[in-house]
């Protein structure tokens, strides 16, 4: 009879795992709590459960084993391992111990295990309710509040005054499915993210790249570069620290993911989870990079196996981009063709449609889709991945009142979200006294209007960039593919026309191409009395 595998979870993430069950000729029974996720349709045999069910999932594997046998039970990408090890533990399927998964998905728990070893891991707090005003801990600002209990970054945030923290915490309480919040001595430095597997005790690499982290004061990876840029021997030394702190968890068996900061002290650990990794490094960049499908070597682990065929048999790199969006409605989404048509871009994925609301992402769950690429040489594959989620176009509805508000907000430096494009004074000044045209009282009946826009010489040529690398220009090429108007850039007395200036420039700046789109959007529907 076919052997079985059951897999948690049917999202994205779990994608590859399912494909390589079934090429590996295993029967996959498939568990996730929604019958919509996307890798539904993967599965021989799918399975309605809530994750967090750690019963009924034990349950379930008794009532296969019943009907043929379970050979083991595996997760990728996801925050259940513990669900995995009490399934596994209690059906005397291979995995590691229930408290040794608990140690490594409980950051408190972890945080003591760390401590007890003499592990590299910063000082920490940990809280149920919301601290008394000017509360601080021994180490002091700037901290880090995340939830003890939740991935993907939600609810974690940088506090770098006694006046941020209750909100903050407030918020990580709200996250954590336990309530309790962790309060740590934030780590100056770059991120690594690594994924390995254990099996028998025995720690096999199988990654380690470098981290995009943008946005404070939240911790938003807009994307990692796979491998590393690391010298040897500096890769070495974080490896070392990591490989420390899986043993230290008790993770002997399955796969490790870890999140590893480099300080002025050496390296420091972030995280460890008893799993792959989501973000789509175990199960693409990795491969893309190496040859190796890391996720088949944890299906044989899963099944008791040893695991195979772990050897890197090429060199290239993978990039993974996210691209995202200000606040709003998507209204459509351009540009994906021309995206995958680039050079070396090997996948998009879109995490919205029209309709949806999207706003900007504060957790690492919010954003709007990923790029992929691969290629034999590390610049090719950063420029292709770039370049594709800069064509992705995201098109918002007008008038929206959040959109609104968020391009009303100021431009400051502590301003969240933050705004696109960031002007040196002397731009600052100009965009200040920039003129701003009277509206027309009467445009005519024409069907269409030209739009036109002061120029801004001085911003244009100025070199900028938004904080996806999109030049000016570049954004003013996507404000003419959104709105399907010419909007030429022309000094004023060309005959009737809808003329924005400050306005205009306003939003570009603020909203980045998404901004400018909406303010001719609305601006040109106002004038031609339509939708508003």
């Amino acid at each position: 009879m076919q052997e079985r595998l059951m897999i948690l979870g049917a999202g994205v993430m779990q994608g590859p795992a399912i494909s390589i069950a079934k090429a590996l000729g295993l029967e996959t029974v498939v568990v996730d709590g929604d019958p919509k996720a996307p890798c539904v349709s993967l599965a021989d045999r799918f399975e309605r459960i809530d994750l967090k069910d750690k019963e009924a999932i034990t349950a379930l594997g008794r009532s296969l084993m019943a009907q043929g046998g379970l050979g083991g039970i595996m997760t990728a990408g996801t925050d259940f391992s513990a669900t995995v090890a009490w399934a596994a533990e209690r059906l005397g399927l291979p995995g590691i111990p229930y408290e040794a998964a608990l140690n490594a998905s409980d950051k408190e728990r972890m945080r003591r295990c760390f401590a007890a070893a003499g592990l590299p891991s910063p000082g920490f707090v940990v809280v149920e309710v919301v601290p008394d005003a000017g509360f601080s801990p021994d180490f002091g600002y700037p901290l880090v509040v995340k939830p003890v209990d939740n991935m993907g970054a939600r609810g974690c945030r940088r506090v770098d005054r006694p006046d941020q923290l209750s909100p903050a915490v407030s918020e990580a309480l709200d996250f954590s499915r336990t309530h309790r919040a962790i309060l740590e001595a934030y780590m100056e430095g770059p991120e690594f993210s690594v994924d390995a597997l254990v099996y028998q005790g025995e720690i096999t690499i199988c990654g380690l790249a470098d981290r995009h982290i943008y946005f404070p004061p939240y911790f938003i990876e807009m994307g990692h570069t796979m491998p590393t840029t690391l010298r040897a021997a500096a890769a070495e030394t974080l490896l070392a620290v990591f490989r420390a702190g899986v043993r230290a968890l008790g993770i002997t068996h399955g796969a490790a993911k870890g999140d590893i900061k480099l300080t002025a002290q050496g390296p420091m650990i972030g995280e460890i989870a008893a799993r792959l990794s989501g973000g789509y490094m175990s199960g693409w960049t990795y491969p893309y990079a190496s040859g190796v499908e890391v996720t088949r070597g944890a299906i044989l682990i899963a099944l008791g196996r040893a695991p195979q065929e772990l050897k890197p048999i090429r060199q290239w790199t993978s990039a993974e981009r996210a691209f995202i969006s200000i606040p709003g409605t998507v209204r459509a989404i351009e540009g994906i063709e021309a995206a995958k048509s680039v050079e070396y871009v090997q996948n998009i994925f879109s995490r919205i449609e029209p309709g949806n609301r999207v706003r900007f992402p504060e957790n690492n769950v919010s954003k709007c889709g990923n790029v992929i690429s691969a290629a034999p040489v590390r610049e090719a594959a950063v420029h292709a991945a770039e370049q594709a989620a800069r064509l992705v176009l995201i098109c918002l509805e007008a008038p929206d009142k959040e959109t609104e508000q968020f391009l009303a907000a100021g431009m400051g430096a502590d301003v969240f979200p933050p705004s696109a494009f960031t002007l040196p004074e002397s731009l600052k000044v100009r965009l200040a006294a920039f003129p701003e045209p009277e509206p027309s009282e009467s445009l005519g009946s024409a069907q269409t209007i030209p739009v036109m826009v002061l120029p801004f010489p001085e911003l244009i040529e100025s070199g900028l960039q938004d904080y996806t690398g999109r030049t000016v220009q570049e954004s003013l090429e996507a404000v003419r593919a959104i709105t399907g108007l010419p909007l030429p850039l022309q000094e004023p007395g060309e005959g009737e026309a809808l003329v924005l200036g400050r306005c205009f420039w306003t939003a570009l700046i603020r909203g980045g191409y998404q901004g400018a789109a909406y303010m001719v959007d609305t601006r040109y529907r106002k004038e031609k009395g339509c939708g508003m």
